[in-house]
């Protein structure tokens, strides 16, 4: 079996938020993070301006694709991450906005805050003490220090560890 080769994160985080903003007018939105469905696929794809292959990740057994949407509109998919629950932590494999959510012309700001939050939550739901790890691209290593509070642990390997996780998680899910 060929081991598929680590690719670093990449996503920017624009904006860490109480959800998501509109650029434009500031109004914050409530959303939701659900598992995605097979259906909700047909409009996640290459040709639709997403950068990574949705489906591939979704055929993969060890994870879980979630969409985020906006409470009462979840046929639009803001964002989506691609999670691995491992035995004392959770692995974020793919982490990417929505094409109307990247550049200059976003539509919405913290979208990527809000599911990095989300895979912190699930690490705490695990019980694994909101401990979150992933590859980044090198030249985003500090922008995930100085954004997420997150730990360069060596190479490419960043670690989001308890404190950090806290708090994002009363950011994004304040009780």
């Amino acid at each position: 079996m060929k081991k598929k080769k680590q690719i670093g994160l990449d996503f920017v985080v624009d904006k860490l938020t109480n959800s998501i903003e509109n650029v434009v007018t500031g109004d914050s939105f409530s959303t939701d993070i659900t598992l995605i469905s097979s259906a909700d696929l047909k409009s996640t794809t290459k040709k639709n301006g997403w950068q990574f292959d949705w489906k591939e990740e979704f055929k993969q057994p060890e994870r879980d694709v979630y969409k985020l949407t906006i409470v009462n509109n979840q046929s639009i998919v803001q964002g989506l991450i691609s999670v691995e629950i491992k035995s004392d932590h959770v692995y974020m494999h793919l982490v990417e906005s929505a094409p109307f959510n990247k550049g200059k012309t976003k539509i919405y700001a913290g979208v990527p805050g809000n599911l990095v939050a989300f895979a912190c939550k699930l690490s705490f739901q695990r019980g694994h003490d909101g401990n979150v790890s992933f590859f980044s691209k090198t030249q985003l290593v500090q922008h995930y220090i100085d954004t997420l509070g997150a730990l360069h642990f060596g190479g490419r390997v960043m670690i989001i560890d308890t404190n950090a996780a806290l708090k994002l998680l009363n950011k994004y899910f304040p009780k």
